[in-house]
């Protein structure tokens, strides 16, 4: 670690969707830290106007993560307090605050995580499928080759998998879920926390069918059944 007067950077977990799932903590950090860096400062001010905070907020994300980075760290080296947070839920995950923190790490500045809401974990519980291990993949890459490279490594993978995907490839998804792993459990999760959600269990084949008869709308989480031994 350096010196104890540089700063420390926050990961700060927030709403998935219903704002009220602010923790205490995390508002505190937010009202009290110096700085405030977030992927889309929009949805962070939302945020700040519901818990009156006023703070400096600094973009920060894919296209613009190097050049934020360093100037993140020389405000860590002057003692400064940052926090980092996500557009919903967990930074970090699948979200660029990872590559700040790498960095952080890397010179030897203090961290902290503060545990809040976050999607996969959320469906994972509501799956009723098996929770004690399990793998998450994120996003699958949308080019066809290393799609379908990933996907065929899962078919003998044990833990039960979850897998984000966005409305306009949830059926394209599970159609080839069903190719390539054949028949199995599922649970896909839609609007956590907000007021059309929805979970919505059974095989894969069922719920091909009930998203040809309704169309896929929202962020969706798929939680599926690994193989089983």
């Amino acid at each position: 670690m350096k010196s104890n007067i540089n700063g420390m950077l926050y990961l700060v977990s927030t709403p998935i969707g219903n704002i009220n799932d602010m923790t205490i903590r995390a508002i505190n950090v937010l009202r009290n830290c110096d700085f405030i860096a977030c992927e889309d400062t929009r949805r962070t001010l939302k945020i700040l106007h519901k818990y009156n905070i006023s703070k400096h907020l600094e973009s920060y994300h894919d296209h613009n993560k190097e050049k934020k980075t360093d100037y993140l760290l020389e405000l860590l080296g002057k003692g400064k307090t940052i926090a980092i947070v996500s557009d919903s839920g967990t930074p970090c995950i699948s979200d660029p605050g990872f590559y700040l923190v790498k960095k952080v790490i890397e010179e030897g500045y203090k961290i902290s995580a503060l545990p809040g809401a976050s999607s996969i974990l959320s469906a994972l519980i509501l799956s009723g499928l098996p929770t004690d291990r399990f793998v998450f993949e994120g996003f699958l890459p949308r080019k066809k080759g290393k799609r379908k490279t990933i996907i065929t490594q899962l078919k003998d993978e044990e833990r039960t998998i979850v897998i984000f995907e966005s409305p306009f490839r949830l059926l394209h998804l599970l159609k080839e879920l069903k190719e390539f792993l054949g028949e199995r459990r599922i649970s896909i999760s839609r609007e956590m926390t907000k007021l059309y959600e929805e979970t919505l269990r059974g095989n894969i084949s069922e719920l091909i069918t009930h998203f040809e008869n309704k169309k896929p709308k929202g962020e969706f989480v798929v939680v599926l059944e690994g193989r089983k031994k």
